[in-house]
């Protein structure tokens, strides 16, 4: 969700890439949330943090909440930074709960996390 946002939100300044360490689909509801804002990741795909090789990077923010042990560290180039997310994939309750996880993470990222980026790399 973060890619997709940031490449909307900050398109011609960024270009973001996503990656983690266990890709899995691109989950149905993350497709949703950011459809209700005008935002299409529905080709998007998961991708492990060993496809991006040894890639330069200005800025590597890592967004796992909670699981940091498992956030990959970057080998490559660039600033690192962290700003810590909730995983909507994990909430549980009914699809309505479950959906509204997703969207507070999705308005988190465009309050929160976008403007982080902008800080971190002065734009």
């Amino acid at each position: 969700m973060a890619q997709g946002i940031a490449n909307h939100m900050l398109k011609g300044l960024v270009e973001a890439e996503s990656a983690g360490v266990e890709p899995s689909k691109v989950h149905p509801l993350a497709i949703k949330a950011l459809s209700e804002i005008g935002v299409d990741i529905s080709s998007a795909r998961s991708k492990h943090v060993s496809e991006l090789g040894e890639k330069s990077f200005d800025l590597v923010v890592t967004v796992c909440d909670g699981a940091k042990a498992r956030c990959p560290s970057w080998p490559g180039q660039g600033k690192r930074t962290h700003f810590g997310l909730p995983d909507p994939a994990r909430a549980t309750g009914d699809p309505d709960e479950k959906m509204a996880a997703f969207r507070a993470v999705r308005d988190r990222i465009i309050q929160g996390l976008i403007p982080h980026i902008k800080r971190e790399l002065d734009i």
